[in-house]
């Protein structure tokens, strides 16, 4: 059989393959869309070939070439060539500044209206078509023109415009990660108490477009941030809903890692925020939910249990727990090493930070593996501050070896949640 030969002036001359949307430039040289928004984007304002500087760094698609290569696709179809399908046109940066504008303009002037909320349904529609016109949106300051109006809105709730804020909170996840300005935006009190509103009143689509917002604004780790969400009334109780009744593991993973930046600080708000999800059963649902889940929450839901057991009131609640420390022991090394060195950081606070160091509690973890689980991890290897507290719950545990004897492990299978 005869090799298929590709005609050259078929091929990008980056990446010597064969074009799929061809673009050419101000110099007249063609190539791949992808190659050379690629080259352009790493900083390059020269053509590839002849080095000459770029007029305009838009390409203008080439049309001619891409329907030539179709119809050499479709002739040579018999040797296993595919069709090329026909590229949409992307969007350009003059196009997406007049789109971000009306959208400004309608939802300013008119208070949000249906025009309003059909371009921002226009707008999120061309983002999905493509990453370039993701970029493009995004280098053009969607986040920041969506989260002004968002938080413009968020001052009439509960009564208007729901329907084009719900397009807006859309919208705006599918543009993250945000630029700092638009978190700030989004952090704001008004615009906070938007989506806590969401979560509460919203459709499933709302609760989960605004927990994913609440994950990127908690992510810059500012107090006050914290010290305004705690002041929302049901802001937590929601928080802890989307973990207790799921609605799908990304939203369970955005409410678990909101939880866990908000958990995870000596300031003071997150002290008082570590004891109120405390009172609202946080713990035991963590607990629980470690029981049967993907690695993934299992290491959100490790790593909030680390801060929460910061508290004293944290401590006490887990201790007091039958499944803590079972289910701990039953983690390590069994998931991946983030997940062990979260729970011997737990255990170690459980147990080696315990002044009163309870016969009781030790003994648990000495029945269900706990000494020859710590000394494996240390055989095995582990970072320097984690062996540091595995070989203390070793010194620790060794003074009861002889009250208590290893059982065989718990079988946590056949358990029923109690919610």
């Amino acid at each position: 059989m005869e090799l298929l030969m590709i005609p050259s002036h078929f091929k990008c001359p980056i990446s010597l393959d064969i074009m799929k949307d061809p673009v050419t430039l101000s110099t007249g040289i063609t190539y791949d869309r992808v190659s050379i928004e690629t080259w352009i984007e790493s900083g390059n304002q020269t053509c590839p070939i002849t080095k000459k500087v770029l007029k305009t760094l838009e390409p203008i698609p080439n049309h001619t070439v891409r329907k030539m290569i179709q119809e050499w696709c479709v002739e040579n179809k018999d040797n296993g060539i595919e069709r090329i399908p026909t590229p949409r046109i992307p969007v350009t940066s003059s196009e997406v500044t007049e789109i971000l504008r009306k959208i400004e303009s309608c939802c300013k002037l008119h208070q949000g209206s249906e025009s309003g909320r059909e371009l921002v349904m226009k707008m999120r529609k061309m983002i999905k078509e493509s990453a370039r016109n993701k970029r493009c949106f995004v280098n053009n300051g969607a986040g920041k023109i969506l989260s002004s109006i968002l938080l413009g809105f968020s001052e009439k709730l509960p009564v208007y415009d729901v329907e084009t804020m719900e397009e807006i909170l859309s919208t705006l996840t599918i543009v993250l990660p945000l630029d700092g300005e638009s978190k700030s935006i989004l952090g704001s009190k008004s615009s906070l108490n938007c989506m806590v509103w969401f979560l509460k009143c919203g459709s499933l689509s709302s609760r989960r477009n605004s927990v994913f917002l609440l994950k990127e604004i908690m992510r810059m780790e500012e107090t006050w941030r914290v010290e305004e969400l705690l002041k929302i009334d049901g802001a937590l109780e929601f928080l802890v809903k989307l973990v207790k009744e799921p609605i799908c593991p990304t939203t369970t993973k955005a409410s678990l890692l909101t939880i866990y930046h908000m958990v995870n600080s000596s300031q003071l708000s997150n002290v008082k925020a570590r004891n109120k999800f405390v009172d609202l059963g946080l713990v035991e649902l963590l607990i629980w939910t470690l029981v049967d889940c993907d690695k993934s929450i299992c290491e959100k839901a490790l790593g909030i249990l680390v801060g929460i057991c910061n508290s004293e009131e944290g401590r006490k609640r887990a201790n007091n727990y039958a499944l803590t420390i079972p289910v701990l022991i039953k983690k390590l090394l069994r998931v991946s090493d983030l997940a062990t060195e979260f729970s011997v950081s737990i255990l170690w606070k459980l147990i080696g930070k315990n002044e009163k160091r309870e016969n009781v509690v030790l003994i648990e973890a000495l029945q269900v593996g706990a000494f020859q689980k710590l000394l494996l991890l240390i055989q095995v290897g582990c970072s320097e501050n984690t062996k540091d507290r595995a070989s203390e719950l070793l010194k620790l545990l060794n003074l009861h070896r002889g009250r208590a004897e290893c059982i065989d492990s718990l079988d946590l299978k056949n358990l029923k949640r109690p919610f």
